[in-house]
């Protein structure tokens, strides 16, 4: 069995190559990204690139995102920031975009407002393409008046916008992860097996198989059995992944591992619509592909490159941190896939006598003799003199200040951004906060929780709200 990654010109997992009269091109230079360049007799005359134009991308928001609060608090989780400049949503939609998939839709229902404004100042194609990027929310209809009820229930409620592409698949991904996939690559792994679903998997160890669907597989790639987050320790020891099958993959077979589900799925249109059939199925994971192994032939596409699940606040933490690590198996620079966002046209940085090290600074900001280690400045931060950073996720403002935005925060309000002598670490810090002079926001007591106001504690890490004013002196 091969392992389905991402690199390599054309998809593994095809039975042969295409015939040496089609023209797959792999070209470079120094500001072109390696590509397929597809002519006419290319794209009519073999089956594997005719799906990328009968594709419906479906990206899902998921619900209230409590397990992302406070960050979740006024945005939906894609709008979430991340690495500084992008939003989580740009991670998926960018991976559609180099895989060639231009019908994109975004379905969400809780506070959709700057993921709508994000995604239209964003994502814009041409006139001539009839690509586009939409954020549907939940709508009350005649067949309904309720909310969304999980994912599969979404996707049914929203049908009737996709079936006016009359697609030929459904791609159907998360909208909280952070990846690089190109999706050519699963689409011809569908093909060539000709299965009804495939699932995308990736294997995990033990301490995180309980949070996701398990599986099992057999020489063929099926999947023949699936439990959705198990965690009796007897079904964990089920879905273990035998030694010799992870020998096969390119795994360590000594490691306890399992195959787990991404939330990454490949429909065929005419199986989508007969398993969305059963009203009772609400969620791809707990209803409709454990229904699907026993009617339908359900695949497996295993991918091979770093993944990660940013749904949680440590998640999320962890995530961006590593962004800036010089060794970070996520480069947002990537010359080749780089992931695309709303283009701000600020000035850039400035920095006076400040020490800076293994981090990534957003474009408008201001450093003044302050020290930043290990962190991830957002746009428009301002950062005062004899400040200390360490460890700290800063997400950045949504506009410069100024005397008549201040004063409308009362005269003791700080000015937007830290304050001088003002020490962080371990903390994410919410848009447009403002934090006063000489503070220490570095989790005194070493809480694991705790709540206020303007800040919370989740998991030891220190999230200030967004907005929130913190006075001079302020010891958290």
């Amino acid at each position: 069995m091969r392992l389905g990654g991402s690199s390599g010109p054309w998809p593994p997992g095809l039975a042969s190559p295409p015939p040496l009269k089609l023209a797959l091109v792999l070209h470079t230079s120094v500001d072109v990204r390696p590509s397929i360049r597809m002519t006419r007799e290319y794209s009519t005359a073999h089956p594997y690139l005719l799906p990328l134009k009968n594709t419906v991308v479906i990206i899902l928001g998921g619900g209230r995102g409590t397990r992302l609060f406070p960050l979740t608090e006024g945005r939906s989780k894609p709008a979430v920031p991340l690495g500084g400049k992008y939003r989580i949503v740009d991670v998926p939609i960018s991976n559609c975009i180099h895989s060639n998939l231009q019908k994109i839709f975004l379905l969400t229902q809780y506070q959709s407002a700057s993921l709508n404004r994000h995604v239209n100042m964003a994502y814009k194609f041409d006139n001539f393409s009839k690509g586009f990027v939409e954020v549907m929310a939940a709508e009350q209809t005649e067949d309904s008046e309720e909310w969304f009820q999980g994912t599969s229930d979404a996707v049914r409620k929203q049908l009737r916008h996709f079936e006016r592409w009359h697609p030929k698949y459904y791609l159907i991904l998360s909208g909280d992860q952070l990846y690089r996939m190109d999706y050519r690559h699963l689409i011809a792994h569908h093909v060539n097996n000709q299965a009804d679903v495939t699932v995308s998997v990736i294997p995990v160890n033990r301490r995180s198989a309980s949070s996701f669907g398990l599986l099992h597989i057999d020489k063929s790639g099926r999947i023949v059995d699936f439990n959705e987050k198990p965690t009796d320790p007897k079904i964990l020891d089920r879905y273990k992944l035998r030694s010799s099958t992870a020998v096969d993959m390119g795994l360590d077979g000594k490691k306890d591992l399992y195959l787990a589900s991404m939330g990454i799925y490949l429909f065929n249109r005419k199986s989508m619509l007969e398993m969305l059939d059963d009203l009772k199925s609400s969620d791809f994971g707990k209803h409709v592909i454990p229904a699907a192994i026993k009617s339908h032939k359900v695949q497996s596409f295993v991918f091979d490159d770093y993944w990660e699940d940013i749904g949680t606040i440590r998640a999320y933490y962890e995530a961006n941190i590593m962004l800036a690590n010089r060794n970070s198996p996520f480069m947002v620079n990537d010359l080749i896939d780089p992931i695309y966002t709303n283009v701000r046209h600020l000035a850039p940085s400035r920095f006076y006598a400040s020490t800076i090290d293994c981090s990534l600074i957003g474009d408008g900001s201001t450093i003044d003799h302050a020290e930043v280690l290990n962190s991830i400045i957002g746009v428009r931060s301002i950062i005062g003199k004899g400040a200390k950073i360490r460890n700290t996720v800063m997400i950045g403002s949504d506009h410069f200040d100024s005397p008549e935005i201040r004063s409308t925060f009362g005269r003791t309000a700080p000015p937007l951004g830290v304050g001088s002598n003002t020490v962080i670490d371990r903390a994410i810090l919410d848009k447009n906060v403002r934090i006063g002079k000489d503070c220490r926001i570095i989790n005194v007591n070493k809480l694991k929780e705790a709540d206020d106001k303007h800040w919370h504690i989740r998991e030891g890490i220190i999230i200030l709200k967004k907005n929130a004013i913190i006075k001079n002196g302020t010891v958290i």
